[in-house]
């Protein structure tokens, strides 16, 4: 390996105060354990409808488990595909409430049954969320859809500092999945692709997963900095696609899907001093707070350290996110999960890293900004971008019976 030198609810009607308190829903019947008032993990269920996708604004509500998945599409036509979003679509709803999908022909007499098992014969919602996306390739004559292809949607380019591998690049549709326990991501994904075998074929998979609170505040990264501290408001309208965004009506209440996979050179890193680390970072590894100040919500004022004396220059929060008028729409909502694969590189390092979510109204005018400004910045000796893709996320389904993309079929 060369281093480089120099990222729903439907289930119930009720729901209880302490649910809501997370910004999430949750069974009346279901009962706590404990008997501490929390609800039980488990029993805590996403709404499906809505106006936009769950699984992307959920700033008080972490899950602890996720997995990215991109499929190449085996649909032939704009009937295909619309049968794939249908089925997609009925089992993530399913998925969410902790419920079964009803049976539909040919699959009511599944050889092994309608569920694989793994949660046992009653599947809890475990705050189960299957965000869904679309690449450039479904936006083609081959489904009809070349006329409805959203401005800027193209395959991610290469950017510098990157080392692409083409086997963990791209991909026609990407899965989101996410929940507060490992096998729920697992059951998720397997009766997903269970549904629609012979549809879509699998092209990459990595699993995800978020630290807790060590001790307190935002998750840490493997480097050992805590991550994704600042994001943008929702009322900040820098995430959401809207009618005066110049996208076609179909995308309204969707947005833009950047997923990169970035490996981390940790052992590299490890043989740098923390001061080193944290000025190439611009952070204070152990509380989180910016250089200038002492908690992780304080905010950085470059406008007093106009020459980087305490918070360098090329730092990596300086660079991401410059503070300034001109940059304020650069913005994006970020989330991003740890990752450890199994085994080891051919140099015999751990293969670890970050699996880096953002979304976006804009592509080029949020993430690729960003993404030129931190060209050449000192972390780029420890770490290499290697994969993953761009992709629009459809609206929500705001009632039942609707399906995620309906509006490109209309």
């Amino acid at each position: 390996m060369s281093v480089n030198r120099r990222n729903f609810l439907r289930g119930a009607a009720g729901t209880i105060a302490a649910a809501t308190a997370l910004g999430v829903s949750r069974p009346a019947e279901a009962a706590d354990k404990g008997g501490g008032g929390n609800p039980d993990p488990a029993t805590i269920s996403v709404p499906f409808l809505g106006a936009n996708q769950a699984g992307i604004y959920r700033p008080d509500f972490l899950q602890q488990s996720a997995c990215f998945a991109a499929f190449r599409l085996l649909v032939e036509d704009s009937a295909g595909l619309q049968l794939l979003l249908q089925t997609l679509t009925s089992h993530i709803q399913a998925l969410s409430e902790g419920t079964l999908p009803a049976p539909t022909p040919p699959r009511e007499s599944e050889i092994g049954g309608l569920d694989s098992g793994v949660l046992g014969a009653q599947v809890p919602p475990d705050a189960v969320t299957v965000t869904v996306g679309l690449g450039s390739g479904v936006f083609t004559d081959r489904f009809g859809l070349s006329s409805a292809r959203p401005r800027g949607l193209t395959s991610m380019p290469v950017f510098a500092d990157d080392s692409p591998d083409p086997d963990w690049t791209g991909g026609d549709l990407v899965l989101q999945v996410c929940s507060n326990a490992s096998d729920s991501v697992h059951h998720a994904l397997r009766d997903l692709t269970r549904a629609t075998r012979g549809m879509m074929q699998l092209e990459w998979k990595i699993l995800g997963f978020h630290s807790g609170p060590r001790p307190t505040g935002a998750p840490r990264n493997l480097f050992g900095y805590k991550d994704g501290i600042v994001n943008p408001a929702e009322d900040e309208n820098l995430v959401w696609i809207d009618k005066d965004s110049g996208q076609p009506d179909w995308a309204v209440g969707g947005t833009f899907m950047v997923v990169r996979l970035i490996r981390m050179l940790v052992e590299f890193w490890d043989r740098v001093g923390v001061p080193e680390q944290n000025a190439i970072i611009g952070r204070d590894r152990d509380e989180g707070a910016p250089l200038d100040g002492t908690s992780e919500t304080d905010l950085p004022d470059y406008a007093a350290d106009p020459d980087g004396a305490v918070i360098p220059l090329d730092s990596h929060i300086r660079l991401a996110n410059p503070r300034t008028v001109d940059t304020d729409r650069n913005r994006i909502l970020r989330r991003g999960y740890n990752y450890e694969n199994h085994g080891m590189s051919r140099s015999g390092n751990a293969e670890t890293g970050l699996i880096f979510c953002s979304y976006q109204q804009n592509i080029q005018d949020q993430f690729e900004v960003i993404q030129r400004r931190l060209a050449g910045e000192p972390m780029t000796d420890y770490i290499q971008p290697y994969g993953g893709g761009y992709f629009v996320v459809p609206p929500g389904v705001a009632d039942f019976g609707g399906y995620l993309g309906q509006g490109l079929f209309a």
